[in-house]
């Protein structure tokens, strides 16, 4: 499949010339974001550039950039395995571009062999790397955490907590509540992002059969997993990207307003800048 965005290169480029004094964030539509410190170091998590699998799943947002046009990059962070979070088309050109790293646990990385990474694209074994539940690592002037995280659908999903002087920031993958306390106590979290959605008749994956599906996060999960987190700001993502589970992120709001936490729900959309 050959990826191509309406978009151009406008949002690359508005990465490249950004010097943030903590780290900025691009919102990338489904779950992904690029991510940018002060020192430079340029990572991505989760991006999704393909258009779903129609018409169980069907894509309802622009296609951001074509990764052949990525010039920068560090990183590449898979929180798991599903093919809108792990998907060579998306990220193996990133990895051929740039030299980045793909980090994911056992299971996304078995995702890169299943689809041949390394002999589709000029990609080194050496560029992907298996992360479990309990590893950390650096990349420039960010600390990176791995941490389980509960997503029932998935077969090892992790949560990533970056560490950076300006704060600390979580992406929580597609997880529910269940697994985030850990982290709430152990961390001051300053940001998060979690996957927010509705449910839906979607097409059975065998059967093709509508079938009552629910894969993400509703407004009360979500608070309830930024009360585990005690996080002081939560960006919903996900809620936009598949036609049928699509929601309405301003109704978090007033189901965050009688917890502690978050103290500020952000709402963004693709192609969106946020600051840390």
């Amino acid at each position: 499949m050959t990826i191509h965005s309406d978009w151009g290169d406008w949002l690359l480029r508005d990465v490249a010339e950004a010097d943030p004094d903590g780290v900025a964030f691009w919102y990338l539509g489904c779950n992904g974001l690029i991510l940018k410190s002060a020192d430079g170091t340029t990572a991505f998590i989760d991006p999704y550039l393909g258009l779903g699998d129609p018409p169980r799943t069907v894509r309802m947002i622009p296609v951001p950039f074509d990764p052949e046009d990525v010039e920068e990059a560090d990183a590449v962070l898979a929180t798991h395995e599903h093919s809108d979070h792990v998907h060579g088309e998306s990220q193996a050109p990133i990895l051929e571009q740039t030299g980045a790293t793909f980090y994911g646990p056992d299971a996304s990385v078995a995702v890169t062999e299943e689809q041949d990474w390394t002999d589709r694209w000029a990609v080194d074994d050496d560029q992907i790397r298996t992360v479990g539940d309990g590893d950390s690592f650096e990349l420039g002037d960010l600390t990176i955490s791995v941490h389980p995280a509960n997503d029932p659908d998935a077969e090892h999903p992790v949560a990533y907590v970056i560490e950076h002087e300006a704060g600390t920031f979580v992406h929580g993958g597609d997880a529910r509540p269940g697994q985030f306390e850990a982290i709430g106590k152990n961390y001051d979290v300053d940001l998060a992002v979690l996957a927010f959605g509705s449910t839906g008749m979607i097409p059975d994956k065998q059967t093709r059969e509508p079938k009552r599906t629910t894969w993400y996060n509703d407004e009360n999960m979500l608070v309830e997993a930024a009360n585990e987190l005690q996080t002081e700001r939560l960006v919903p993502t996900h809620w936009d990207m598949w036609k049928g589970l699509s929601g309405d992120p301003t109704a978090v709001h007033h189901h965050a307003n009688s917890f502690p936490y978050p103290e500020t729900v952000s709402v963004v959309e693709i192609g969106d800048r946020f600051d840390l």
